[in-house]
């Protein structure tokens, strides 16, 4: 984990509807099972468009990027009421431990740091769930980052099992792959 980031200069990339193709917001909010009383984290968030379906469904949506950048492009664009944005790195979260139902990342697994599903288990409370959507390393590497940096579903399901959540689903496509959890 960890590569790289998502250049900040290319911010407007992450607005295009077309990446829905690779995890449809109906997907996302049917892998999150989310309620309208839950707290979900959205690690990797950029500029806000899968934060936005979240925000959609959820009480309260803490929007976690590295690069200040992301957060000034999401302020720009317009924050949903219940979105709080967070700069932070992944493995050092400003949330006390237990203060999520849900954490997301959506295409940004492979930026994250080697602590970061550790730090994810510190903050999902016990029974809560973890839902990762990113690009495979058994895709062709058409779109996405390079094959090199990507992980498979079940590289990903050992490495989320190991941090103390249980694998509930893990299924690779084309390009991405979809993994739940369960704390």
């Amino acid at each position: 984990m960890g590569f790289h980031t998502f250049d900040a200069g290319r911010a407007d990339a992450l607005e295009d509807r077309s990446r829905f193709r690779y995890c449809s917001a109906e997907e996302l909010l049917g892998a999150a099972a989310l309620a309208g009383d839950d707290t979900v984290v959205d690690i990797g968030s950029g500029t806000g468009f899968y934060t936005d379906v979240l925000a959609g469904v959820a009480s309260e949506v803490y929007a976690v990027d590295v690069q200040p950048a992301m957060a000034a492009y999401y302020r720009e664009k317009g924050v949903p009421d219940p979105v709080s944005l967070l700069s932070a790195d992944a493995d050092r979260l400003p949330l006390a431990a237990g203060a999520a139902d849900v954490a997301v990342s959506t295409m940004t697994y492979h930026e994250l740091p080697d602590d970061a599903l550790d730090e994810l288990a510190r903050v999902v409370r016990p029974g809560g769930r973890l839902v990762v959507v990113d690009w495979t390393a058994a895709g062709e590497g058409e779109d996405g980052p390079p094959l090199a940096e990507r992980f498979d579903a079940w590289t990903t399901g050992a490495a989320v099992d190991a941090a103390g959540f249980s694998v509930r689903r893990a299924e690779s496509r084309r390009e991405t792959f979809l993994l739940t959890a369960v704390r």
